[in-house]
């Protein structure tokens, strides 16, 4: 844990509850030990919805397809999410979760690799919210710096990796250290890339917060 444990288990005491099914969702998730956003970092997108107001909303990692959810409670009338996810297992369970949530009409799943699908894609996405393999977050950015418009917002979640990802490499367990040492690496890229201003919040477990320059912005760097 990445914050004082009496801290996040005091802040998330003053969470209000969510619908009934983002609720039932979330349970669900939670008893079948399906990794989704914390308490907090939910907070935080959802507050990222309504400053941003994003139109086009791209995520990477689907999973049961609750963050997806969550996030089109807050979007602006006649937005758009599509989201990615290759785990066969998840993508029925995610798609019955958009049904029951009334929608199938909002949300868009592609099936497939994130990156290959990311190649297809045309943008520009207002928001891209990332949340899949910690290992590919490196080999994505490019392609999200691609899809992401000008003054859009890319929101990477579980950065910081309990903690883990201050030790030395030696330090991390054996089949940790390849994510360890890319996940290093692309904090580093967000941090001096010429494009991107990024800003890493110690909340959750980790959020990496960056806004992609506008044309002038750039030049003037």
């Amino acid at each position: 844990m990445i914050v004082d444990e009496r801290m996040v288990t005091y802040i998330r005491s003053l969470e209000r509850p969510e619908n009934p099914v983002i609720e039932a969702i979330e349970q669900e998730a939670l008893e079948n030990f399906v990794p989704i956003i914390r308490k907090e970092t939910q907070s935080f997108l959802k507050v990222m919805m309504l400053m941003n107001r994003p139109a086009k909303v791209l995520e990477v990692g689907t999973a049961v397809g609750f963050s997806a959810i969550l996030m089109s409670e807050y979007l602006p009338e006649g937005s758009r999410i599509t989201t990615i996810e290759n785990y066969e297992k998840r993508i029925p369970i995610a798609r019955n979760n958009f049904k029951r949530a009334g929608k199938e009409e909002q949300i868009t799943l592609i099936e497939g690799d994130a990156l290959e699908v990311m190649k297809t894609l045309e943008g520009p996405y207002d928001f891209i919210f990332m949340d899949a393999a910690k290992g590919q977050y490196i080999h994505y950015m490019p392609e999200a710096v691609r899809l992401l418009a000008d003054g859009g917002i890319l929101m990477s979640d579980n950065v910081l990796q309990d903690g883990d990802i201050i030790e030395s490499r030696f330090a991390v367990e054996r089949r940790n250290r390849t994510i360890h040492s890319r996940m290093r690496d692309y904090l580093y890229e967000l941090k001096h890339s010429n494009v991107l201003e990024t800003s890493i919040i110690p909340l959750g477990d980790g959020v990496a917060l960056s806004i992609k320059k506008k044309k002038e912005e750039k030049e003037n760097r």
